[in-house]
């Protein structure tokens, strides 16, 4: 297992494929993601790979984070990441990723923080299709109706479908794929969407999930 990157979703555009199709992709970019440091199964218990990514100043950063910096003579980061890789998969300190990292064609997985739409009713939060239009219904189209039981056990449960605080959360993307890179821009095109709003910082690996597609006859992963 390998290491994943740093990159920020530039925005959503589309690309004509060589037989006019319109394709849909999401630019990220990579900005040069440098190794800060190993995690090994001998010394920390796991395997893993901590990451520096974007451009900062050094009054920026607290005394803790500069001295990570300076010992390994380093460029100061904007922020850090860490990915956990098998023991092949660890790269030496002060490594560079770039985009090229990945290949097109292949299936990734992108973690990012979805854009947050706060206060959001049931229709537009989960999908309800709202109470009738007549027949004794007044002003309260659009709400969820009963939510409760009987007497017994006379509460709501947990996780209860209802009007809440909509975003903001924590989502993976899983099998996107790789439909193009540019090397030159360190940019990454992905067919589909990513979570999260333009300008913001998410996370690219190799896919773990990946579905398997019957191409004649065979099953190819």
């Amino acid at each position: 297992m390998r290491t994943g990157v740093v990159a920020k979703k530039i925005g959503m555009t589309r690309i004509f494929s060589a037989d006019g199709v319109s394709v849909p992709v999401t630019v990220l970019q990579v900005d040069e993601c440098v190794v800060l440091e190993q995690k090994t199964m001998s010394r920390d218990g796991y395997d893993a790979v901590k990451l520096g990514a974007g451009q900062t100043r050094v009054s920026k950063l607290s005394r803790a984070v500069r001295c990570i910096y300076s010992s390994k003579d380093l460029e100061p980061r904007a922020m850090m990441k860490e990915f956990r890789v098998t023991s092949d998969g660890l790269l030496d300190v002060g490594t560079l990723i770039r985009v090229d990292h990945f290949s097109s064609g292949q299936l990734v997985d992108v973690t990012g923080i979805s854009i947050g739409k706060g206060f959001a009713g049931v229709i537009k939060r989960h999908g309800f299709g709202g109470l009738r239009a007549t027949h004794g219904v007044s002003l309260s189209h659009r709400s969820h109706g009963s939510v409760g039981n009987r007497t017994k056990p006379g509460r709501i449960f947990k996780n209860k479908r209802m009007a809440g605080h909509l975003g903001n959360v924590k989502v993976t993307t899983l099998n996107l794929t790789v439909h193009g890179i540019d090397n030159a821009r360190g940019l990454l095109f992905l067919r589909g969407s990513v979570p999260g709003p333009k300008n913001g910082i998410v996370f690219v690996r190799d896919a773990i999930k990946a579905a398997s597609v019957k191409v004649g006859g065979e099953v190819v992963l």
